[in-house]
């Protein structure tokens, strides 16, 4: 959707200390609500409001759409950027066929220059497509449509590039139910980075089952999470959000030497506290103590939630 975009997770820091921003890519337009996480979607906000405008990208609002003229684009950006694929919808929903999302992979492959950041709520449609045999061939085989592809761009086909290095694999989770169902579905998918965005986080979750400090069984995990976004809701209808969340999945984050990144406070944090057995709740935005109407600037939050750091690929997701 645009080469610029002011999610921070998809930023670059450089080594100047400067920041690079990432970049929205949608071949795929619109969705529909699967969990409770889903309820305030700011992309459905957006969409419907522009239903019935001729000729706007969401004439047709948040109703599920291909978007095939938007497949090459990636090809056409010089700079190398962190991309994040389908912000206005989901990947792996019913209505993308396999063969479509092979088209949206082939691209990924053909511009190794980027990251692109895949984040769906369909883990279990993720797993499945990319685990199936032959997979990979589909993918290379995609990139051989005609017409779109840039003369001379083709994918080395050597076993070292599955899973794709520049491809990075979450999944949203919102409460322990959704963590529990889908982290484990994203651990078994090929990937070069793992992650999770907990945005918006409405309940308290232990990631502890899915961080390297655990074992299964006496057994060391084989995978785990490489990364995790930590968030509040923002935007009309915000539900509350109680920092204690997020202070314990930065905590859990750390312990295990996992990259955490918190994104924002949301629309409306609070603190809550046990005080001589009385429970008391302290909202933050009380008297304009947080400014920014997202929770989103870091200098207004405690000092210890402060932390935005980003993911290395680990050597142990590039094997086939």
């Amino acid at each position: 959707m645009s080469d610029k975009t002011a999610i921070e997770w998809t930023a670059t820091v450089n080594s100047d200390g400067s920041v690079t921003p990432g970049a929205t890519w949608n071949p795929v337009r619109g969705c529909r609500k699967v969990s409770p996480g889903c309820a305030h979607c700011y992309a459905e906000t957006f969409a419907e409001r522009f239903r019935g405008v001729p000729c706007h990208p969401y004439e047709q609002g948040f109703d599920l759409r291909l978007v095939p003229e938007k497949l090459t684009e990636p090809l056409r950006w010089k700079k190398p950027k962190r991309v994040f694929v389908n912000s206005m919808s989901d990947l792996f929903q019913d209505g993308v066929s396999d063969a479509y999302v092979d088209q949206v992979f082939a691209v990924m492959a053909l511009s190794p220059e980027h990251t692109f950041q895949v984040l769906t709520k369909r883990a279990d449609r993720m797993q499945t497509y990319l685990s199936a045999p032959g997979r990979h061939e589909a993918i290379v085989a995609a990139m051989d449509m005609p017409n779109w592809l840039p003369a001379g761009r083709r994918f080395p086909r050597i076993p070292g590039n599955w899973p794709m290095p520049n491809v990075w694999l979450g999944v949203s989770v919102e409460n322990q139910h959704f963590a529990d169902e889908r982290i484990p579905l994203v651990l078994q998918t090929p990937a070069a980075v793992r992650f999770i965005s907990a945005e918006p986080l409405l309940d308290p979750v232990d990631l502890s089952a899915f961080l390297p400090v655990e074992t299964i069984g006496g057994v060391e995990l084989e995978t785990w999470l490489d990364w995790v976004i930590v968030g509040g809701e923002s935007g009309p209808g915000a539900r509350p959000f109680n920092v204690e969340w997020a202070r314990s999945i930065v905590q859990q984050c750390q312990a295990a030497g996992v990259p955490v990144f918190v994104k924002q406070l949301g629309a409306h944090p609070y603190r809550r506290y046990n005080v001589n057995g009385g429970i008391f709740t302290d909202p933050m935005v009380r008297e304009g103590r947080l400014k920014s109407r997202k929770g989103g600037d870091p200098a207004e939050w405690p000092e210890d939630l402060r932390i935005r750091q980003f993911p290395e690929m680990r050597s142990h997701a590039l094997v086939r």
